[in-house]
């Protein structure tokens, strides 16, 4: 599978909605939902704003995972960028059409890539001990799990707790 990430821009309005609203389901089985107002045109195209203002701020670097087709098979971010510390937050999802066919873990290959570049040398992740995929795509890139959430919480009528990785750069 080719993949590619592409800085997120203003342009790519229209078809990261229409990713976002058809993944939307499938997104809520695995993260709590970002509510009704993001899947109105207008509340998404306020929340995009903030985060290219975000982006151009420095704060935040955010991605869309695309293809050779130059459709969106999902997003990857760099959250909560501290310069002095080297250090940032991943935030990642891929569609449910593209779940299981490398591309997460490609995407995150070129991320880790990147964040050199900005002088990114620590990233921290979470996901939930139910998501076993995104755990492996974690460890497949080098994340070493250091800890799991005593406190468990229930979505989508499962138990689950969060459990927490690191990447430093070698």
């Amino acid at each position: 599978m080719d993949i590619r990430l592409e800085p997120l821009r203003r342009e790519d309005a229209r078809p990261l909605y229409e990713f976002e609203l058809v993944n939307r389901e499938f997104f809520e089985t695995a993260v709590p939902g970002r509510g009704d107002d993001f899947y109105r045109y207008e509340g998404f195209l306020e929340r995009l704003g903030e985060l290219l203002d975000e982006q151009a701020a420095g704060g935040s670097c955010f991605y869309l995972i695309k293809d050779d087709g130059n459709r969106i098979l999902g997003r990857m971010n760099l959250t909560d960028i501290d310069a002095v510390s080297g250090s940032a937050e991943l935030g990642y999802r891929v569609a449910e059409a593209y779940g299981g066919k490398g591309a997460a873990s490609l995407a995150l290959k070129e991320l880790l890539q990147l964040a050199d570049d900005i002088g990114v040398r620590r990233i921290l992740a979470k996901t939930t001990t139910a998501n076993v995929a995104s755990c492996k795509v974690l460890e497949k890139n080098g994340f070493l799990q250091i800890g799991t959430d005593d406190r468990e919480f229930i979505l989508n009528n499962e138990t689950m707790r969060f459990t927490h990785y690191e990447w430093r750069h070698k």
